[in-house]
């Protein structure tokens, strides 16, 4: 088998030990109404099907190619622009004198952002890191600001006995 390779490697490599260009074709027939070639011209190389040993340009990444012609790519982005929408509602809650109420709704828009994410197979921008990832940080989050948001003072929505015995204790 490595005989086999070196073999190969041995026809492709020239005397200067750099891969030589395949031989041309014949040139077809001219076809009619074509430009002559220049008298003395080489023709031209068919093109290799191989990789190039060095690379000429970069890749685009994944998804960067257009999936629909004109406005339809904005049409993905309903649920960022929703998660959007709902956190800048929480955001004027909060500086209206609400923070109880603001909080509650960002946390409740995060925890849809991993419903979201979860559910529907194209989310446009609300996609960041792989769907495991994403979903576990926004539910991560959006718990963490719904959970702080029922228990902020005064008058906290929701006692958890525990959390008085840790502010003692760290307060101490």
């Amino acid at each position: 088998m490595q005989a086999e390779h070196d073999a190969d490697r041995a026809a492709d490599r020239g005397a200067g030990g750099r891969a030589e260009p395949p031989q041309a074709a014949p040139a077809p027939a001219r076809a009619a109404g074509a430009a002559p070639a220049a008298p003395g011209a080489a023709p031209a190389a068919p093109k290799s099907r191989r990789f190039p040993a060095v690379t000429q340009d970069t890749a685009r990444p994944e998804g960067a190619g257009r999936a629909a012609p004109g406005d339809a790519l904005a049409a993905r982005q309903w649920p960022m622009l929703s998660v959007l929408a709902a956190t800048a509602a929480g955001l004027l809650c909060t500086a209206l004198g609400h923070p109880k109420i603001g909080c509650l709704v960002i946390g409740v828009a995060l925890i849809a952002a991993a419903v979201l994410r979860r559910v529907l197979p194209d989310v446009g921008m609300l996609a960041v890191r792989s769907r495991f990832t994403d979903m576990v940080t926004y539910g991560l989050l959006g718990v963490a600001i719904t959970l702080l948001a029922l228990v902020v003072e005064p008058r906290p929505w929701l006692e958890l006995p525990f959390l008085e015995n840790a502010a003692r204790f760290t307060v101490r």
